[in-house]
């Protein structure tokens, strides 16, 4: 009974500690949202990003903004929080390869 109980403190205690460290690498959509669109802005303000690339980047993420106020009207289920994070990935990556591929400001 004692080393039943021993090792199911040591088996709770391994996993409390590696729950914190999985918490931190999720990331809520608002803040998510937030991220990205000052992203967004910071590569305008530093020239990063052309005005047609700006104006896709945004025009892109008003679309999810959309998509997303469209899922919580009726609360989000798993797959349209799903469908959300891979849209926001996607995006994230593409204001990556735009503010870093050398492309000068034409303002």
């Amino acid at each position: 009974m004692r080393n039943t109980l021993i090792a199911l403190s040591a088996v709770a205690a391994i996993a409390g500690a590696a729950a914190p460290a999985a918490a931190q690498r999720w990331t809520p959509i608002q803040q998510r949202q937030a991220n990205l669109y000052n992203r967004i802005e910071q590569g305008i303000r530093s020239g990063a990003l052309t005005r047609p690339e700006a104006n896709r980047l945004r025009r892109d993420f008003v679309s999810l903004e959309r998509l997303d106020r469209r899922y919580a009207r009726n609360g989000y289920s798993r797959q349209e929080v799903g469908d959300l994070q891979r849209r926001y990935d996607a995006l994230s990556r593409r204001v990556q390869i735009n503010k870093n591929n050398r492309r000068d400001r034409r303002y």
